[in-house]
């Protein structure tokens, strides 16, 4: 037996009242309990990913994002529906898991970190899941991927480099996919390393290897947590989330708000070296996640939930002023540039009134015109609930279908005492038209002890609700994003 005045036990920081704890728990569930009908046809697996604390941080005011990343496999088959989740086993999973404890330090701070972990990847892989070449690969955005088998969610490669040929240091979370020739188009920011204004562009092969790659320069090591894949260009927003060396250095997170800076948005031909790429300015605007994206001849369009101000409550801002929950609140934006004009600056458009974040589209529709995007929103017509109390804004209880043909939002209300997590959209088989299916995204019940479950809702008729619910005995650990793969593309189909 250890010696007391030595050996440690895993005691989480005290939390608020109702705040959720780490999940930490592996689960199998054959067979979950179904409210509702599982539609017929809907035969497939709702993958999803999130941080979920392995121990207890090491540094107790340390973000929500840097928990290891736990993906969760949804699996439907014949009107049934079994739940898988594992850990993904990264290099500092397992190491920590060998030491007992957290051994890395703060968000993205190496200079944090426990001495001796000199080359062993920081990746939590806890921000996105997405399907290619018939793997699963989990992501976060400063580090290469992790690949996992999609149906045991076993960890196959704890660092892909694709046969060497990932030279940038990191690998973004946002892939696309493009529907017409099966690639995968990704990047990496701070590409070169910590701070570094270096960004490379990938494009993987539908046989998962490198078929081209690009170097550019961005006006400042800001955060690139998404981009824009057309047919023929690729767009990039840098938004005042600027790396922060000051921070770094007083052993704070990689990131602080600088409302000093402009936004950048920035627009390359796709498949060439990047010596054409051309910035465009804008004000101070916060936006990480695209919609969708296409390019009609000389014009490119990027559909994006935008903010005037800072969304990340855990991100100081730099001059010290507070977190401002209404400058913080997202609507569909669309930016746009003409690369056949002289512009200094680019085009934006407020789409919708609806406030929101984590925004969807039909992924079949990646890189080309789309008509339907998804999003989780806001219902600001009534006072907050008193089981929002504690949290830096309100939870998203709408799920929110657009149509950008006819300008018109359709949404679906869950309650004002649910928070919604993104959605994912199902097609109803496998030639459906655009947005003619489901969406599945999990909903968390804060009268039922924070009981998570899964929504299925018809698109077809947004505001009659769900057609099936998975209900789970517990509150499982909260998701970033999440992808869907049709059973007929699984290995082994």
């Amino acid at each position: 037996m250890a010696d007391d005045k030595t050996a440690t036990t895993v005691r989480f920081p005290q939390r608020p009242p109702g705040a959720p704890g780490p999940f930490r728990a592996e689960v199998d569930i054959v067979d979950c309990e179904v409210e509702g009908r599982i539609p017929d046809g809907m035969n497939g697996c709702f993958y999803r990913v999130g941080p979920d604390f392995q121990f207890p941080p090491k540094f107790p005011n340390n973000i929500p994002f840097d928990g290891e990343g736990h993906v969760a496999m949804f699996r439907f088959a014949d009107g049934h529906v079994d739940l898988r989740t594992r850990y993904v086993r990264t290099q500092r999973y397992k190491t920590q898991r060998a030491a007992r404890k957290a051994v890395f330090g703060m968000y993205r701070n190496p200079t944090t970190d426990d001495p001796g972990l000199e080359g062993v990847s920081r990746g939590t892989a806890n921000t996105t899941v997405i399907y290619h070449n018939k793997t699963l690969f989990a992501l976060k955005e400063d580090s290469p991927p992790v690949a996992m088998d999609p149906l045991t969610l076993e960890t196959l490669d704890d660092y892909v480099t694709f046969d060497g040929k990932l030279t940038s240091q990191t690998f973004t979370a946002h892939p696309k996919i493009d529907p017409v020739s099966g690639e995968m188009i990704a990047f990496g920011y701070e590409a070169k390393g910590l701070g570094t204004d270096d960004v490379a562009v990938y494009s993987i092969d539908r046989n998962g290897g490198i078929a081209w790659e690009a170097w550019i320069k961005v006006p400042y090591a800001g955060m690139l947590h998404d981009f824009a894949a057309t047919q023929t260009h690729i767009a990039f927003l840098v938004i005042p989330m600027a790396y922060s060396e000051e921070q770094i250095r007083a052993q704070g997170p990689h990131f602080a708000w600088d409302r000093n800076l402009p936004s950048w948005f920035g627009v390359m031909r796709r498949g060439g070296d990047g010596s054409d790429l051309r910035w465009y300015r804008g004000p101070e605007r916060c936006a990480t996640h695209v919609m969708g994206a296409w390019s009609d001849g000389s014009m490119v369009y990027v559909d994006m939930d935008m903010a005037h101000k800072n969304q990340f409550p855990f991100f100081p801002n730099r001059y010290g002023e507070p977190f401002d929950a209404v400058g913080a609140a997202g609507v569909v934006t669309r930016l746009s540039v003409d690369l056949s004009k002289k512009m200094d600056d680019y085009d934006m458009e407020v789409l919708y009134p609806n406030t929101g974040v984590l925004p969807r589209q039909d992924d079949r529709y990646q890189t080309v015109a789309y008509r339907y995007g998804f999003m989780p929103t806001v219902d600001m017509s009534k006072p907050p609930h008193p089981s929002h109390a504690g949290r830096p804004f309100r939870p998203n209880n709408n799920y929110t279908k657009f149509d950008h043909a006819t300008k018109t939002a359709v949404t679906y209300f869950a309650g004002d005492a649910v928070a919604l997590q993104e959605p994912c959209f199902v097609p109803r088989h496998r030639e459906a038209a655009e947005g003619d299916g489901y969406i599945v995204g999990m909903s968390e019940l804060m009268l039922e002890g924070n009981r998570s479950e899964l929504l299925i809702i018809d698109t077809a008729d947004m505001q009659a609700g769900p057609v099936a619910r998975v209900r789970l005995p517990f509150r499982i650990f909260g998701q970033v994003h999440g992808w869907w793969v049709d059973a007929a593309d699984l290995p082994g189909a």
